[in-house]
């Protein structure tokens, strides 16, 4: 198989070396760290420097083909199995009608398949960090293909399933597997392509994602009519072993990013005791947002109580970090570091923009239009279309002309546009309007969201960007969650407060209700009055988008401004053509 050898060059800088305008400085200092980090981290720069010298060739042709669909087909498993359960969830309740027992209810109101979904969510946020320091200190391959593998596992569980407490126990299973296959991906593509192409790649990837999230309700209704809703689970299986036969053969066995390290320093580097802080800590918040304002009261004192511990948890994980420095999970210097912090915000914003969105733009469908589950995937098209679109050729326009900062800085731009024109939806708004207003926010998302993690690339050294990437990452779905449980919370104290006047209807009919049933739960007479709360209520929810829309300047124009192409440089010698070392030191300009 032929292969092209490219030079890493300012991608292996130390990270002394990054100054805060994207500019090389040389330094002695190194940031403080435990007895004998300097040895290490000079041990750290040879076991570099063998990696790199390593992987100098990536793939092409068939074979980086082949890679690449492994990685997206990854990819499009988890995100497809994210969505996929809203219009299954009927018949597994149906089917199960057990819920009770485990702390659930049969309703199937959008605040029930939050929580159902809590099950997969507790795994994949909490362990995402751990699992990028994983892919720091093992085989990039050998994590991935065990996080698939996890994921198939619980798949599996999910499909075959003969009560409510092992459906629950396999969307753990597959939120266990999924917490390292986003991540990994990207950390993936640090060894398929040099830095000047991954965007392209990258925004490929953006788009998988997108056909994934709109195929998740569509696919989840052919298969709960058609045939039965555990293919929603089983269709994982065929899909994974491709998948996993992909990734055994095509992808390289490179050596972790700081080389191979004994055990024992392995073990000591994972930061054991801030990894068992750091889980219970978002455990403790994602149950208090799930149970916030649903099952229980804000001020019962179960979410107090949780709320409480997760504040502890996150200052005594802090701590850890401080005291640990080199051997935490976040070093710190890489949490400090500029394009980091403000990328992580902006991807925060964005991401949390975007969920609400693309989540109560479907009731929105729903609820007012009438649509049915299946329907409302259709309509929501435009958006997806949109955002594939932009994600391509954002991807694109970042490698050609070297620079994320444009395509971040559009996103920014263009997303409170669009935020805020779904604040003027109402119950008559017509086709043209609901088609262009997604195009347009589409296109914001589809055009910044995925240039975060070419950032986090660009601005650390190769050893650090798996943890660089994990830590945009997390924001990204932690915001996500956070919005939406926020934005739950909103719409159904507006349907409470609005509602509450109309005839004999009660808090639990109005919430409890699912959005496509409205016009059965309803008498003829009560139905406008009802349409135009219902409506006044999700545009509350577009406010909450538009206001983290408008946040996510800030992260936007915090992040540095750093050149792709300075990183990659390719020297040829004159006479037989041989690539430059892997590792050399760049001069300031």
């Amino acid at each position: 198989m032929t292969t092209t050898r490219e030079t890493e060059m300012v991608e292996e800088k130390t990270a002394d070396e990054v100054g805060e305008g994207g500019s090389s400085r040389t330094s002695s200092r190194r940031p403080s760290s435990p007895p004998d980090h300097d040895k290490s981290n000079a041990d750290e720069g040879s076991a570099l420097e063998k990696t790199t010298s390593k992987i100098e060739n990536y793939p092409t042709g068939l074979k980086l083909a082949v890679v690449l669909l492994s990685i997206y087909l990854s990819v499009f498993l988890v995100a497809l199995d994210r969505t996929i359960i809203a219009t299954a969830l009927p018949q597994i309740t149906d089917k199960f009608q057990s819920f009770g027992d485990v702390g659930w209810t049969a309703d199937t109101s959008p605040a029930v398949i939050g929580q159902y979904n809590a099950a997969f969510l507790l795994p994949t946020t909490a362990l995402q960090l751990f699992f990028g320091r994983l892919y720091t200190f093992y085989s990039p391959k050998w994590i991935f293909i065990g996080e698939v593998f996890i994921f198939e596992i619980g798949s599996a569980i999910c499909g075959a399933a003969p009560n409510s407490v092992a459906f629950i126990w396999g969307r753990a299973v597959a939120g266990l597997g999924a917490g390292g296959l986003f991540n990994g991906s990207m950390i993936l593509m640090m060894y398929v392509a040099p830095l000047q192409k991954r965007p392209l790649y990258m925004g490929l990837l953006g788009a998988v994602f997108g056909v994934a999230s709109v195929a998740g309700p569509l696919l989840g209704g052919v298969f709960t009519t058609k045939v039965t809703w555990r293919w929603c689970f089983y269709i994982n299986l065929p899909i994974g072993a491709i998948v996993l036969a992909f990734l055994y053969f095509a992808v390289a066995d490179v050596p972790p990013a700081l080389g191979e390290l004994p055990f024992r320093e392995k073990l000591s580097r994972i930061d054991i005791p801030g990894t068992l802080v750091f889980i219970p800590c978002i455990v403790c918040l994602l149950l208090a947002l799930q149970w916030g304002g649903q099952q229980y009261a804000w001020a019962n004192g179960r979410v107090i109580a949780l709320l409480v511990l997760f504040g502890v948890l996150l200052v005594v994980f802090i701590v850890i970090q401080i005291v640990r420095q080199e051997y935490a999970t976040v070093p710190p210097r890489i949490a400090k570091q500029r394009t980091i912090a403000f990328g992580g915000c902006y991807s925060f914003c964005l991401g949390s923009a975007f969920m609400i969105t693309v989540y109560y733009l479907s009731i929105w469908f729903q609820a007012i239009k009438g649509d049915s589950a299946i329907k409302s995937g259709y309509s929501t098209l435009p958006f997806i279309l949109s955002l594939v679109v932009a994600s391509i050729l954002s991807g694109a326009f970042v490698s050609k002309i070297g620079y994320y900062n444009p395509s971040i800085l559009a996103g920014a731009i263009l997303g409170p546009i669009g935020s805020g024109l779904f604040t003027l939806f109402r119950v008559d708004t017509a086709h043209p309007m609901w088609i262009g207003v997604q195009v347009l926010f589409g296109f914001s998302v589809g055009v910044g969201l995925q240039q975060t993690n070419i950032a986090a690339q660009a601005v650390l050294e190769k050893k650090d960007a798996p943890t660089g990437v994990s830590l945009v990452f997390f924001f990204q779905g932690l915001g996500g969650t956070i919005s939406v449980s926020l934005a739950q919370n909103i719409l159904d104290n507006k349907l409470v407060s609005g509602l509450r006047g109309i005839g004999d209807i009660t808090a639990h009919d109005i919430v409890s209700t699912g959005a496509t049933e409205l016009r059965k739960a309803f008498t003829r007479q009560q139905l406008p009055e009802v349409l135009a709360v219902y409506n006044h209520a999700l545009v509350i929810v577009f406010y909450v988008a538009l206001a983290f829309s408008c946040a996510s300047i800030f992260g936007a124009l915090g992040m540095e401004w750093k050149s792709l192409k300075a990183n990659k440089v390719e020297k040829k010698d004159e006479e037989g053509g041989a690539p430059a070392p892997a590792v050399e030191a760049v001069k300031a300009d």
